[in-house]
C-alpha cells in the first residue's frame, strides 16, 4: 500500500512531513503500536514521532488506545493505522479534482479570453471593461483561442470517468 504513490502524496500531504511520515507509518504496519516503540525503530526523535502520528489522528487515518502502566501510572498510547480510510481521502481527492476539471471546462466553453504580450488573461467582459488594454503592463490584448484548453479539459475528464 505504502508503495503506492498516491497513498504517500496523501500521507505527506496530512503530515506536512516528507521525510518522517513513511517510515512511521510503516512501522505501525508492521507492528509496532507504541511511540516508543515506532521512535527506536525509526531513529526518529519521539516528540516528532508522536506530532505525526496526531496528524494522523486529526485526518482520521490512525487511531489509538490508551492504557495505564499499574506499576508506573504513566500512559501508554497503542497507535493502529487505519488503512480503509486511505481509500476514502483518495476517492474525495479524486472527486474534487474532477469537480474542478469540470468547472474549469464550463468557464473556458462558457468565455471568450484576451491575453496581452506578457500573458495577463482576461474573459470578455473585464477585457471590455478595460477597453482591452492590459491594466498591468498597459498594452493592448489580443483575442486568445482556447480550443487546446477546452480539448486538454475534456481528455482529463475522459480519462477521470
Amino acid at each position: 500500500m505504502l508503495a503506492d504513490p498516491n497513498v504517500q502524496e496523501i500521507l505527506i500531504d496530512v503530515t506536512k512531513d516528507d521525510e518522517n511520515s513513511i517510515p512511521i507509518i510503516q512501522c505501525l504496519l508492521n507492528g509496532k503500536t507504541t511511540d516508543e516503540e515506532i521512535a527506536e525503530e525509526t531513529e526518529i526523535r519521539l516528540n516528532i514521532v508522536r506530532r505525526i502520528l496526531y496528524k494522523l489522528y486529526d485526518a482520521g487515518v490512525a487511531s489509538y488506545k490508551r492504557s495505564k502502566d499499574p506499576e508506573t501510572q504513566w500512559y501508554t498510547y497503542s497507535w493502529k493505522f487505519e488503512e480503509e480510510k486511505i481509500a476514502e481521502i483518495i476517492s474525495e481527492k479524486f472527486d474534487k479534482i474532477s469537480r474542478e476539471i469540470h468547472q474549469s471546462l464550463e468557464y473556458e466553453e462558457d468565455n471568450m479570453f484576451f491575453v496581452c504580450p506578457n500573458g495577463c488573461r482576461y474573459n470578455f467582459e473585464e477585457a471590455s471593461e478595460r477597453n482591452f488594454i492590459c491594466p498591468d503592463c498597459n498594452t493592448n490584448m489580443e483575442f486568445q483561442d482556447n480550443s487546446s484548453i477546452i480539448t486538454e479539459l475534456k481528455e482529463l475528464k475522459e480519462k477521470m470517468s
